[in-house]
């Protein structure tokens, strides 16, 4: 990296990324930088949200919002962008409206000829690598930056539905339809992932997190067969460009969302440092499926975060106790993102509650 950057005053996600013994739960929120904070709406007022994505002064100006907001709280900052940049550099139109809308999805195997050929990251997606290195001059080392992608499932999911979905129809007629083309499909948008992270790194990012949102919507054997070899070859592709560039190995997440039946497969084989957990899986038996040798990122529910102080504190102390109670590295979060409705307030204290109860 040719730039420097002002050293790291808090490293506590990174060392429990690395299963070490930290003074209190590290603690970030997905989408920490979104529509609940009114600072955040006030800024999409006047601009549109790809708008945001693509101007590196927008996206480092709202990624810090929430770090400015909740001072001494938030031991990360995660860039403010989208897992569906990658559908746009591969040559596809997506909206956001407020949804995410594909104008032109995926109808057959044929239409992977309007794909781009080749993705020039360093060209596609430049507006990201330089947000993340304008995104670590502002924080001044106060904590780590995240960077992040889509996983290759998920982004083939929205790229043939059109957008999001509740049967995933389309997308399944695929791979059970076209199960080679599918694959193909697939190893494409992985080879794509790898060489945004690794950019991402050397823009400045010092964890990676892959996103399979949709992992859930998969049976075990459909998970195994097409979500699986594309997320370890992402790992192993990361980690292989970056000793290949004499770079220090980043700490990577895997948030397989609702594919808790992979959790063991997923410590052993995935090639990730830690694994994140929705709400819906118990912190004992994560642990108990996974060992001692990855760490653990979750899991309350977002929407404990409606349910009044009372509520929080007591799922966050009880949350607490079940990750404290064995080894291996743990980092507070939700167990998906946090949603537009919630007091700014009601998430302050959450954070206060981890500080309370993981110490």
């Amino acid at each position: 990296m040719s730039v420097e950057f002002p050293p790291l005053k808090n490293d506590l996600l990174l060392r429990a990324a690395r299963g070490e013994q930290v003074e209190h739960a590290p603690v970030w929120v997905m989408r920490q930088a979104g529509r609940y904070l009114p600072e955040f709406r006030k800024v999409r007022e006047s601009h549109e949200f790809f708008e945001v994505c693509r101007s590196p002064e927008l996206a480092t100006k709202i990624t810090l919002q929430p770090i400015q907001r909740y001072t001494g709280l938030l031991d990360a900052s995660i860039i403010f962008s989208d897992i569906l940049v990658i559908p746009q550099a591969m040559g596809m139109e997506v909206l956001m409206n407020p949804g995410p809308f594909f104008p032109d999805p995926l109808v057959t195997p044929a239409d992977t000829t309007k794909l781009s050929k080749v993705v020039d990251v360093n060209k596609e997606l430049k507006y990201v690598f330089d947000a993340i290195t304008m995104t670590r001059m502002e924080l001044k080392g106060e904590v780590p930056l995240i960077g992040f992608c889509g996983a290759p499932w998920t982004l083939f999911a929205y790229m043939i539905e059109g957008g999001g979905s509740k049967t995933f129809q389309k997308a399944k007629t695929w791979i059970f339809k076209y199960p080679e083309e599918s694959k193909a499909l697939l190893m494409r948008i992985a080879d794509v992932c790898v060489n945004f992270l690794v950019g991402q790194v050397k823009a400045g990012a010092q964890l990676l997190q892959v996103f399979d949102s949709w992992a859930g919507e998969l049976s075990p054997h459909d998970f195994a067969i097409f979500s699986f070899p594309t997320l370890q070859h992402i790992s192993t592709g990361v980690r292989g460009h970056l000793a290949a560039a004499g770079l220090p190995a980043t700490p990577m997440t895997l948030f397989a969302k609702g594919a808790n039946h992979a959790l063991p497969h997923l410590a052993k084989y995935a090639g990730y440092n830690v694994l994140g957990l929705d709400w819906c899986v118990d912190p004992v038996e994560a642990r108990r499926l996974v060992g001692e040798n990855v760490a653990l990122q979750g899991n309350m529910d977002p929407n404990v975060l409606y349910g009044g102080r009372d509520a929080i504190e007591a799922t966050v102390k009880r949350m607490c106790e079940s990750f404290r109670g064995s080894k291996g590295g743990w980092i507070a979060n939700l167990g998906h993102g946090i949603t537009p409705g919630v007091d700014p307030e009601d998430l302050r204290w959450f954070l206060e509650c981890v500080h309370k109860y993981s110490s």
